[in-house]
């Protein structure tokens, strides 16, 4: 998907326009040698379930007819048993500035086989799973609260975003019945802001928020990241 690109891009030129030449990171991600520093993981859910019945998997996989399939994208599933699982992926950014702030646009190309109009269990496979953006000084995690896997940022629920997550839509594919496509998702006008540790480190997150109890199967086919210092010009 070249839209993608041409966002991230667009922005980097605005960047540099500018009185003042601003520091700028770029991530750019399209998993076709791996996972390339992005780890998977999920939350919201008991510690007493049975894990099998979740269905949590991911790899790098073909994608499907009618996209490209000789491309490769993450492909990470969950089933919802608990009516609100955060599937969410995390990738680690060194080397800024621990005394500055930052500003953090995301671009995302996700392949989906949910269309608009689709039915299922507790809400659409498509327009009841939203995906979310953001960045921490702290690492994403899942932590053990009250015999509940909870999620260690503030991301909001289901289609409320939070403090350190933001929701850039959900994860219908501008079809009207049911076959795959890759759609784009982005944040060109809501920057997530964030400081960066001591140690000049952030951690990336982007995750799906569901309220669908059923399986969900997505493909991250890109993600593109630009990180650029905040100026007040």
């Amino acid at each position: 998907m070249v839209y993608g690109c041409i966002i991230l891009a667009t922005i980097s030129v605005w960047a540099c326009n500018k009185e003042e030449i601003v520091s700028t990171v770029n991530v750019e991600s399209n998993f076709e040698t791996g996972l390339e520093g992005w780890s998977v993981d999920l939350a919201e859910y008991n510690t007493s379930m049975d894990s099998s019945t979740i269905e949590f998997k991911y790899n790098v996989s073909k994608l499907l007819a009618p996209a490209d399939t000789t491309k490769k994208g993450l492909r990470v599933q969950s089933h919802n048993r608990s009516d609100d699982m955060f599937m969410y992926i995390k990738k680690k950014i060194t080397g800024l500035d621990s005394t500055k702030t930052y500003e953090v646009f995301f671009s995302v190309d996700l392949g989906t086989s949910y269309h608009a109009n689709s039915i299922g269990i507790g809400g659409s496979p498509a327009s009841s799973v939203y995906l979310k953006v953001g960045a921490s000084p702290k690492e994403p995690a899942k932590v053990v609260k009250d015999g509940f896997y909870t999620f260690n940022l503030d991301k909001g629920n289901q289609m409320e975003g939070g403090k350190e997550l933001i929701t850039i839509g959900d994860v219908a594919n501008g079809l009207t019945e049911p076959g795959f496509r890759v759609v784009n998702r982005n944040n060109l006008n809501k920057p997530v802001g964030v400081k960066p540790n001591g140690k000049g480190e952030i951690w990336l997150c982007i995750g799906t928020d569901s309220g669908f109890e059923g399986l969900s199967v997505l493909y991250y086919d890109r993600v593109g990241v630009l990180i650029r210092e905040k100026t007040t010009i």
